[in-house]
């Protein structure tokens, strides 16, 4: 079924994500099977031979072969319009692999300022041990992201949009810079998910996913997965045979069902977001909401343009610093108080003390994250009980 279920023969997007992947076993079972096992038997010892030697394609262990993870990254390859998918065992492992499988000791990398809390830090404390240095711009500056860039810069990394500003980066106008000077553009597209950005058609060579957001959509699963050209993917591969950080068996079935209902989701979640947008935007006790989706977000056009929808990550500013963030975080009764995204239950966390608590006070003033920030990732519920719990803690603040 996978020679036929792939991007090229015409096959929508929600069509893919139902089908595409799934090679059934002799016993022609309709559901995608788990293969709970760590290693696979043969006919002979030539057959063994073969299958190490790599002569002969088939499973050897399930560090890096294993018929559930490969129906999982056949299908979201075929989402992402890549040649190949590699998954791992977590979004930050994705990155990690990504890294060590393509740059080396005196390489560069030019990201943008804002980046998850964990990325930076992997950037500056881990791979700068390495040898690999890391400038830092603002996201959607081109001028700056061609400054930054020098002849050992082997790499160019964004979020977009960012966490949690919901900043954008022009990604064809971002590619053809990083291609103009021999590297690599890799996006992170854990926010809107192919079912909603497609960074690989727009011109970068490489896709990153927090599989525990979206992509499982339930909050289920912790996993990552690279996506791009074959002679890249081939290398990131060999990091994750060697080095281990591997997706299970379990967690691939988990995001590969997920996927299923991936475009049907992040249509509501884009619905409700823009509702909770325009609510809060009217909201005396805000100071200013970040979302695209908005017609004043500077951005909104080129998000229009190079997105087919606005996401379901939001943030908002309300009028005062800490305490008053906290005290509408506490206020709420029904959305969860977590630093993580990408469920039908909505979320809501303080960026500053949690999800960006490591980066220096200079950090988070550069990458705009301030005391009064409060980040929601809306889900699925009701649109009028999401508004009616913040609603809670707003309207204390504003009497």
């Amino acid at each position: 079924m996978q020679d036929e279920m792939t991007p090229g023969k015409g096959w929508a997007l929600e069509t893919l994500a139902i089908r595409a992947g799934h090679n059934r076993t002799h016993e022609q079972e309709h559901a995608e099977p788990i293969f709970p096992t760590s290693s696979f038997v043969y006919a002979s010892a030539a057959e063994a031979a073969r299958k190490f030697s790599g002569e002969e394609p088939g499973n050897v262990y399930s560090r890096f072969t294993n018929p559930t993870v490969a129906t999982f990254e056949q299908r979201l390859a075929a989402l992402e319009n890549g040649e190949r998918c590699v998954a791992t065992s977590s979004g930050m492992a994705a990155i990690l692999s990504t890294v060590l499988a393509l740059l080396q000791s005196g390489d560069e990398i030019v990201a943008s300022r804002s980046l998850f809390g964990s990325t930076v830090s992997l950037f500056d404390k881990y791979f700068a041990k390495l040898g690999i240095t890391t400038h830092y711009v603002e996201l959607a500056d081109l001028a700056a992201w061609e400054a930054a860039i020098t002849p050992r810069t082997r790499l160019l990394f964004a979020e977009t949009p960012s966490n949690p500003l919901a900043e954008l980066v022009d990604i064809a106008a971002l590619a053809e810079i990083a291609h103009r000077h021999d590297a690599l553009l890799a996006i992170d597209n854990c926010f809107l998910t192919p079912a909603l950005q497609k960074p690989l058609t727009l011109g970068a060579d490489l896709v990153i996913h927090s599989a525990t957001k979206y992509l499982d959509g339930q909050g289920r699963a912790v996993g990552g997965a690279v996506v791009g050209r074959r002679q890249e993917l081939d290398e990131v591969f060999g990091v994750v045979r060697t080095c281990g950080p591997c997706l299970s068996p379990f967690n691939a079935w988990i995001f590969t069902k997920g996927l299923e209902t991936l475009d049907l989701r992040m249509r509501a979640h884009c619905a409700n977001a823009q509702a909770l947008a325009e609510w809060l935007q009217a909201h005396p006790a805000v100071a200013r909401v970040h979302y695209s989706g908005l017609r004043e977000h500077p951005q909104h056009e080129l998000a229009s343009r190079q997105q087919s929808g606005f996401g379901a990550v939001l943030s908002f500013e309300v009028q005062g610093e800490r305490e008053a963030a906290w005290s509408v975080i506490d206020a709420t009764r029904m959305l969860s108080i977590t630093g993580n995204l990408g469920d039908v239950k909505s979320t809501i966390t303080h960026p500053a003390s949690t999800t960006h608590a490591r980066l220096s006070p200079q950090q988070k003033a550069a990458a705009g994250i301030s005391e009064s920030l409060i980040r929601v990732a809306v889900g699925l519920e009701a649109i009028e009980d999401i508004r009616s719990d913040l609603a809670r803690g707003l309207d204390a603040l504003s009497n």
